[in-house]
């Protein structure tokens, strides 16, 4: 069953009634609903169009957190062969919150790099909602010194609301592990390629999206800290998350312009859960592209213009 955002009621009415007539011919054959049934899918598709085309930042922000949002492990499925999962940083433990792993994108060997939250109670937990901790950033840091040794490009894909901030988190060094991997991303010698698939938030997206080039789909949101934790802050009511979200410049367009990304990948009309193979491909074509730019670069010319990409930002705002 498909989950309905609150500004999407007109779209849920008009396919609700479309359900309803395709049970009612089905239980009654004599009953053609054919001509009403078309007449009604031209009006939601109207519907998306009109909605869509004007959404606001906390509007775009629940696209990014739909539940059937496209996941990593959706992209790992369809983008990449031969993916092979690495367990483990090699100092505390596994974090799921993070997946990463060698693989080929369409015949090219890469690591992969990924937060994963999960797509229902079992798998979310499992993931920990897609909040790291900070074995899961050394984990990172284990497949980038790998990729940097043996010349492999590395896609990262980010999807996460922030880095767990649990007390056990902190003991364990998560700035620490979030400042390394940062710096990791900023020394390695290879192409990377970071495309913000939904959330990304704080330092626990920037761990792992400091590339290259930085993608994000239409829809996607991308801050230092969620619209509700602004909220509290700034107001002490995590109801003005919506002001926030607003007043943050938080949207792919908002960021494009601002110099922070590099480009925008559309989504499909209703958002990338309404048709996740259509996006994925798109990913993938952007992806491949930005891989094709970089083929001829050094690794000296691939960190150099990395680190002086990031230390531009903001120099001219």
């Amino acid at each position: 069953m498909h989950n309905y955002l609150d500004f999407e009621k007109p779209i849920s009415d008009l396919e609700g009634k479309i359900i309803e007539l395709k049970k009612l011919a089905m239980e009654d054959e004599s009953i053609d609903t054919t001509d009403e049934i078309g007449r009604l899918e031209v009006r939601v598709r109207e519907a998306i169009v009109e909605i869509y085309s004007k959404l606001n930042a906390w509007q775009k922000t629940q696209v990014a957190r739909h539940p059937q949002r496209p996941h990593f492990v959706d992209y790992a499925k369809t983008l990449f062969q031969e993916f092979t999962p690495l367990a483990g940083d090699r100092k505390f433990s596994e974090d799921a919150a993070i997946q990463a792993g060698l693989a080929r994108f369409r015949g090219q060997p890469v690591a992969v790099i990924g937060q994963e939250k999960g797509n229902d109670t079992k798998t979310r937990l499992k993931h920990n909602f897609g909040s790291p901790r900070p074995e899961g950033y050394r984990k990172a840091i284990r497949i980038l010194e790998m990729a940097d040794r043996f010349s492999l490009p590395v896609i990262s894909l980010v999807d996460t609301a922030g880095a767990y901030p649990g007390v056990g988190a902190e003991e364990r060094g998560q700035a620490e592990a979030i400042a390394r991997s940062t710096e990791m991303c900023l020394g390695v010698k290879v192409p990377l390629v970071s495309v913000v698939i939904g959330e990304g938030g704080s330092g626990g997206a920037i761990a792992i999206a400091t590339g290259n080039r930085v993608y994000m789909l239409e829809h996607s949101i991308y801050s230092v800290i969620s619209p509700e934790g602004a909220a509290s802050i700034l107001w002490r009511d995590s109801t003005r998350a919506r002001e926030a979200a607003t007043n943050m410049k938080i949207t792919a367009e908002d960021l494009k312009s601002l110099g922070v990304i590099d480009g925008i990948i559309s989504e499909p009309l209703g958002g990338a859960h309404r048709d996740p193979d259509s996006v994925i491909a798109a990913t993938g074509d952007v992806i491949a592209n930005a891989l094709g730019e970089m083929a001829s670069r050094s690794g000296e010319q691939l960190r150099n213009e990395r680190r002086q990409k990031f230390l531009n930002m903001g120099r001219n705002l």
